[in-house]
């Protein structure tokens, strides 16, 4: 991947641009049956759904609701600010055990290359061994999948944690620190991981045989006992698993409006949207399974201040795709 120069005001930029349309204009429809706000990191959730079009004449009204990473993603959901979430593995762990009143209703597939320890080009830093004696910004809080993923990387290099000093930064944060060099080592996940690379950062370690690829649509409790909103929940979820096949039928159209929305470089786009969580079905025994697995490590590692029974979270019943 070539280099390509950066300023620091250019990455402002572009983590202005993600973390635009906090909260997106109501769509309605004709006698909707319920109104749902749908939570989104970054643009992801909708930019797929606006390519698609696959919430086209849906019978519920909905909005978004766009966050730059899944703590204040959360946050929300745990005030009922937003119906629905969508995240990785171990954030939606982490807002269990902060109490935010979910259900996980849905998988989403993607590829453990979207995240990574990514350091700078000249950087003397050549393998995770290196990082012993230093520090590594993690984005964006604790119990994020770029933590789970600096902590395995360590535990592979045989590096202890506290070896390491680990600092927390929001991923927008972290971004213009990068660029203007007052941080040499950054855990994070696309699109920032992404634009970090093709912008001339060096991978030090990407998340291939540490983390899941595994992503979530969660729905809020309070929504799903109104049984309006259950219903237009499980027609979301039907219209999610539509978006995500048109999405890998048609890969340089999803870039394309990815791009759009998000005002990053079509380059960064079709990147970012190859290897995105875009393939959505109902929550599985094996993901349940695989999950289970990142909570019990993240217990033990002390990622997670407690233990989460993964099944005790799930709702399998809601929604249920022919085979």
């Amino acid at each position: 991947m070539s280099a390509l120069p950066i300023s620091r005001r250019t990455w402002l930029a572009q983590s202005a641009a993600l973390s635009l349309a906090t909260a997106g204009p109501l769509r309605a429809v004709a006698q909707p049956q319920a109104t749902l706000v749908l939570g989104d990191q970054v643009g992801g959730l909708r930019s797929l759904f606006e390519a698609s079009k696959a919430l086209d004449d849906a019978p519920f009204a909905y909005r978004w609701a766009n966050f730059q990473g899944a703590a204040p993603l959360f946050e929300a959901q745990r005030s009922a600010a937003v119906d629905t979430a969508m995240a990785g593995d171990l954030p939606v762990l982490a807002a269990a055990v902060g109490k935010t009143p979910l259900k996980i209703v849905a998988t989403r597939v993607g590829k453990a290359e979207s995240l990574g320890i990514v350091v700078q080009p000249d950087s003397p830093l050549r393998r995770v061994a290196d990082l012993r004696g230093q520090t590594v910004v993690v984005s964006s809080a604790r119990g994020s999948i770029s933590q789970y993923q600096l902590y395995g990387a360590l535990e592979e290099a045989g590096v202890r944690r506290d070896e390491v000093t680990v600092k927390f930064v929001l991923p927008t944060d972290a971004a213009a620190a990068f660029a203007s060099k007052q941080i040499d080592a950054w855990a994070i996940f696309d699109p920032y991981y992404a634009i970090a690379l093709q912008q001339g950062g060096r991978i030090l370690r990407d998340g291939r045989g540490i983390n899941t690829a595994l992503g979530f649509i969660t729905a809020s409790e309070h929504s799903l006992a109104d049984p309006a909103r259950r219903a237009a929940i499980v027609q979301f979820l039907e219209r999610l698993a539509r978006a995500g096949d048109w999405a890998l039928a048609n890969p340089e159209a999803y870039a394309q409006a990815y791009s759009q929305l998000t005002r990053l470089p079509i380059a960064s786009a079709r990147l970012i949207t190859a290897r995105a969580s875009v393939a959505g079905r109902p929550v599985s025994e094996a993901d349940i399974a695989a999950l289970q697995t990142v909570a019990d490590r993240s217990a033990r590692d002390g990622i997670l201040p407690t233990r989460v029974d993964v099944r005790a979270i799930t709702d399998t019943q809601l929604w249920k795709r022919p085979a």
